[in-house]
């Protein structure tokens, strides 16, 4: 790889830096391997700053989903499913399978978690897929690199938590420890620093809770205590980075069941489901949101056949997505990520 004394040879720098900024994300990875001041650049955090100021990132949807068959090794065709990461597109239409952790080849984590930061995957906990043990394992994945690497572990091991992001802090709250006791503590992660910081415990523990960013806050909503598993709270509770307390809400969640990646937030700030008896899907939902749209999926029936739809802003038409071959499984959890 040689270095280039000038980005583009001939050209004015900010000229150079424009044209660069407009390449798709796809074409990074081979943009990258062009020179070292080519690579520096499209890895640094600055240039990404710059291409989402100037409004070219590329929204898109990323889902933990079950995988075709095929896609499992021989090991690993079982009665058991195997999930990897799906990337969807859905203004352009386009489905692409993200590249698996090399440490779990053969299928993800069960019931691991997602969110975006900073345009990577952040990728935590689960189960491990052969024997079942719960798993502290943080993966980040670069979309420029196109490769994934092992962050420092979560300080705990627990199991379904909730997750939100703001501005390159990745918070967990709640879920339960190895014995399955429901947890009220909370951890932030620095994505940059690569650093673990303690956060003040909520006001009761919440198993089974579902987290949401809400502005600056981050929103655990609902959960049960260890003595009433499965009797969902109806509370929510509320904290900003750098604040001291949570602020606990009540009567927030109405709905007396589990909240898992079925929430979300309208224009007014108030929480409406995306399943139901008038929605198009009840059962197996999965709502992804960005600044520009929301992606839904889910089945008309349990059991039934996985299909997508696309809202447009806030309360908007629901719009049935074409699925491409191969990307019709089950979909556990998801995220939007501006890459």
């Amino acid at each position: 790889m040689s270095e280039l004394s000038e980005l583009i040879p001939g050209l004015p720098e900010e000229i150079a830096l424009e044209c660069l900024t407009r390449l798709h994300y796809s074409s990074h990875p081979v943009a990258a391997r062009v020179c070292w001041r080519w690579r520096n650049l499209l890895l640094s955090k600055d240039f990404y700053n710059h291409r989402k100021q100037s409004g070219h990132t590329h929204k898109a949807a990323c889902f933990i989903q079950s995988l075709p068959v095929q896609f499992a090794s021989s090991e690993c065709k079982s009665m058991t499913p195997t999930y990897g990461v799906s990337l969807v597109d859905p203004v352009n239409g386009t489905w692409e399978r993200v590249e698996p952790v090399p440490q779990y080849p053969d299928g993800l984590p069960l019931f691991c978690k997602i969110t975006s930061s900073e345009g990577m995957l952040v990728l935590m906990g689960g189960w491990d897929p052969v024997n079942y043990e719960p798993l502290s394992h943080v993966f980040l994945y670069d979309f420029t690199t196109r490769k994934w690497k092992q962050a420092k572990d979560m300080p705990d091991t627990r199991s379904f938590f909730a997750l939100g992001e703001i501005n390159g802090q990745v918070i967990i709250a709640g879920g339960h420890d190895e014995n399955k006791n429901a947890l009220n503590t909370a951890w932030v992660y620095d994505v940059t620093q690569n650093q673990w910081t303690e956060l003040p415990k909520m006001s009761q523990e919440r198993d089974e809770c579902e987290g949401l960013v809400i502005g600056s806050q981050f929103c655990v909503v609902s959960g049960y205590k260890t003595e009433s598993q499965g009797q969902f709270e109806g509370s929510a509770e509320l904290i900003e980075i750098g604040v001291t307390q949570w602020r606990k809400v009540e009567n927030a969640w109405k709905e007396n069941r589990c909240p898992k990646s079925c929430i979300g937030v309208d224009k007014d700030g108030k929480f409406l489901i995306w399943s139901g008896s008038e929605r198009v899907v009840k059962a197996g939902v999965c709502g992804v949101h960005s600044s520009e749209w929301t992606m839904v999926s889910g089945s008309e029936y349990q059991g039934g056949p996985q299909e997508f739809y696309m809202i447009e802003g806030q309360n908007g038409k629901w719009k049935r997505l074409e699925v491409q071959e191969g990307f019709s499984g089950l979909v556990q959890s998801g995220c939007s990520v501006e890459i």
